[in-house]
């Protein structure tokens, strides 16, 4: 199963064809903004369509048109179902290795500061095959920060390990023993402690939707989305690693070294560096090529038509925020007729580049999760 996953992913990441380009890129100083469409402009669809158009839960890559995705259209992940829960009792207790015990209603957590945070949340499993490319999206939460809840319950010496669960629960066989487990992730604790990481009730300005977590769920910018605990009812400090299903069974990236051929598993965590083109618009001779790139400090985005040379797109909105995707655009004058590759890769300020489909770090890669390589698009221009 996984040598056919990776032949997929290599099929849908391959890297344009040897079509001639006949292309000249025009600077522009227009802000790449994927709502702002001129009236005149016309969207070229892409030979390639990609899964998500008219599914609820994945992202419509050529229909975006808003940099801050509607809360209907955040994409919904389950592994043991989608609970449907109520507010009135609900509580969140801080337990474990901690001096202060607590346990928090809503109304009290309500109480608390109050903060709001934009930032992008990808799929562990995004991209990693062909059926499953849009489950990213980039929305604005409220709550309250993490932080100060941890400083208040004190973690007591020894605690290394701060473990989330959440409400959803289901049967696990291990080793011959079935239990029912709760789903749970866990941080160390100087990552649980970044200020940015909120105990979430709201979503761009409104209640959490059922599936995406309500009433209550953890937002851990700048990590895959297994990460942000969904349902949340129980925080605890642990003196030992977590080790639970979505730590050390199930969300493990397996790659094998070019050293050596060692097999090495490392559990799904921060996000990666990644960006897509989502769409090219037409007016006139002119096109356009608009997409998105996140997971990271970004420093600049490059285009690739065919096997022409990278070409530097223009940054709009998002641009700065390393928690944010950022919108881009390329202008491409006159293009020549017939089916062109594009190709974007996203640049970190660090000099991290998103990595090409044959580099090492995707293709010795055996299971799907962190799936960030370069992604090419056709398109016919006639």
């Amino acid at each position: 199963m996984d040598d056919a996953r990776r032949l997929t992913r290599r099929e849908a990441l391959v890297r344009g064809g040897a079509a001639a380009a006949g292309l000249a890129f025009l600077p522009s100083d227009v802000t790449a903004r994927l709502e702002r469409l001129a009236p005149q402009e016309a969207v070229v669809p892409w030979l390639d369509e990609l899964p998500g158009g008219g599914r609820s839960n994945l992202l419509d890559w050529q229909a975006l048109t808003s940099w801050v995705t509607p809360s209907d259209q955040l994409f919904r992940v389950g592994h043991y179902g989608f609970p449907e829960l109520g507010a009135e009792g609900w509580t969140l207790s801080v337990t474990g290795l901690v001096r202060r015990p607590l346990s928090l209603t809503l109304p009290a957590l309500r109480a608390r500061p109050r903060r709001e945070i934009t930032c992008t949340i990808e799929c562990g499993g995004n991209r990693g095959f062909g059926t499953f490319m849009g489950a990213v999206h980039n929305a604005r939460w409220a709550g309250t920060p993490l932080a100060p809840i941890l400083e208040e319950a004190g973690i007591a010496e020894g605690g290394i390990e701060v473990v989330f669960f959440g409400a959803d629960e289901g049967e696990e066989e291990i080793r011959g023993n079935t239990v029912r487990q709760n789903f749970g992730r866990s941080l160390s604790v100087p990552d649980a402690t970044d200020p940015n990481i909120l105990v979430a009730y709201e979503v761009n300005g409104g209640p959490l939707p059922t599936q995406n977590g309500f009433p209550l769920r953890l937002v851990v910018p700048g990590w895959y989305g297994v990460a942000s605990v969904k349902w949340l009812d129980r925080i605890e400090v642990h003196a030992t690693r977590f080790q639970g299903r979505f730590m050390a069974r199930d969300y493990v990236t397996l790659r094998q070294e070019e050293e050596g051929g060692v097999w090495v598993e490392t559990s799904v965590g921060r996000g990666r560096i990644n960006s897509m083109p989502a769409r090219v618009t037409r007016d006139g001779q002119r096109y356009r090529v608009h997409g998105a790139a996140w997971g990271a400090d970004l420093e600049r985005v490059e285009v690739r038509v065919d096997d022409g040379p990278w070409r530097p797109a223009t940054l709009g909105e998002g641009q700065g925020d390393r928690l944010t995707w950022t919108f881009w655009s390329l202008d491409w004058d006159r293009p020549a007729s017939g089916e062109h590759a594009i190709t974007s890769r996203a640049v970190s300020s660090t000099g991290e580049i998103q990595p090409a489909a044959d580099d090492p770090l995707i293709a010795l890669k055996a299971t799907y999760w962190e799936s960030n390589g370069q992604l090419t698009r056709r398109i016919a221009i006639t």
